[in-house]
């Protein structure tokens, strides 16, 4: 038995033509165990929604394994596996734009019924409208029939992406992917999303793959989980949330450490910068030979890092680095 619930084992995904092919994820490889929040973090364009969308099994990977429970989610000749539906029941997504994946033509009622009479979890039309007004009191959508006769457009964004939750939440999900679930609402009202998501962990057990540009976000989110930082469609690092806040070891951690604004606007003021060589992200049409960070590291070292390109390597307990010049400085033989 697998120690992990869903596995992603060296995903790659291009795209394109056969004369012209674009990688969007490269290598990436990792669990996340019943209960864990893992969050996948990283610039936009570093292959995170990919990623998450594989998980999903929203695309195909191109090569690589997905995993559910110990057994691929894809045969080799790219057929989909026995128990496929199992695993797409137990895997749902919370897509980024709330105005984009709900159907305007749906009231709300319908669209949380409809999952729920289609998949047969319920016996009758009433029992669905039992179980609709359960969703959305839980996400906290109230009063209950203020929402079910409306339309998307009816709603504010934060109502919309509640709506979502909801939705993911009808065919009793063991993992959910929240994909930058946060990003398209108000400040105001992204922690209260946020404690949602918490609360659903609390109590129905639930797994996340939350995806997210904001550090700040992923810290406060999965502070009791682990983080992956992505960049340029690689992890680079992945660790424990405290070890990873408290002791980056990668030069990109590092940056996105330093740009997070403090409470405190002194430490703020005072919080050392690292100093990037350049400020440009590489194309995906022209990626970096060697380590792909190495066009802006502070730390690089020609023949070296603009050569070979690093494997995420074990470094610390539990903290896994993909850098030629942390391996070296942890001591680790070969680097």
């Amino acid at each position: 038995m697998s120690e992990y619930l869903i596995e992603a084992r060296n995903l790659v995904r291009t795209f394109g033509t056969r004369k012209a092919r674009v990688t969007a994820v490269d290598d990436v490889s990792f669990g996340i165990r019943e209960g864990e929040v893992v969050c996948l973090v990283g610039e936009s364009g570093c292959g995170k929604t990919t990623t998450g969308k594989m998980i999903t099994s929203l695309l195909k990977p191109t090569t690589g394994q997905v995993l559910y429970q110990g057994r691929p989610v894809w045969r080799p000749d790219g057929r989909k596996a026995d128990d496929f539906k199992t695993y797409r029941l137990g895997v749902q997504i919370i897509h980024q734009d709330p105005y984009a994946s709900l159907n305007p033509s749906h009231t709300i009622y319908k669209i949380l019924s409809t999952p729920l009479l289609h998949h047969k979890l319920v016996a009758s039309p009433a029992e669905a409208m039992t179980r609709v007004v359960e969703l959305l009191n839980t996400v906290g959508l109230g009063p209950v029939e203020d929402f079910l006769t409306k339309y998307p457009h009816q709603l504010s964004g934060g109502q919309r992406q509640r709506v979502s939750v909801a939705r993911a939440l009808t065919v009793n999900p063991r993992c959910i992917v929240a994909d930058e679930a946060v990003s398209m609402v108000d400040v105001s009202i992204r922690v209260g999303l946020l404690n949602i998501l918490s609360d659903l962990k609390r109590t129905l057990g639930v797994t996340y793959l939350f995806i997210t540009h904001d550090l700040a976000v992923a810290k406060f989110f999965a502070w009791e989980g682990r983080i992956a930082v992505m960049y340029v469609v690689s992890i680079v690092e992945f660790a424990s949330t405290p070890q990873l806040i408290n002791s980056a070891l990668h030069p990109y951690s590092k940056a996105l450490l330093a740009a997070v604004p403090e409470a405190d606007p002194e430490l703020t003021r005072h919080k050392q910068r690292l100093q990037l060589r350049s400020q440009d992200i590489p194309s995906l049409l022209a990626l970096p030979s060697g380590c792909r960070f190495h066009p802006r590291c502070p730390f690089f070292e020609p023949g070296l890092c603009d050569v070979q390109r690093p494997e995420l390597t074990l470094l610390e307990d539990n903290h896994y680095v993909a850098c030629h010049v942390a391996a070296r400085q942890a001591g680790v033989a070969g680097a």
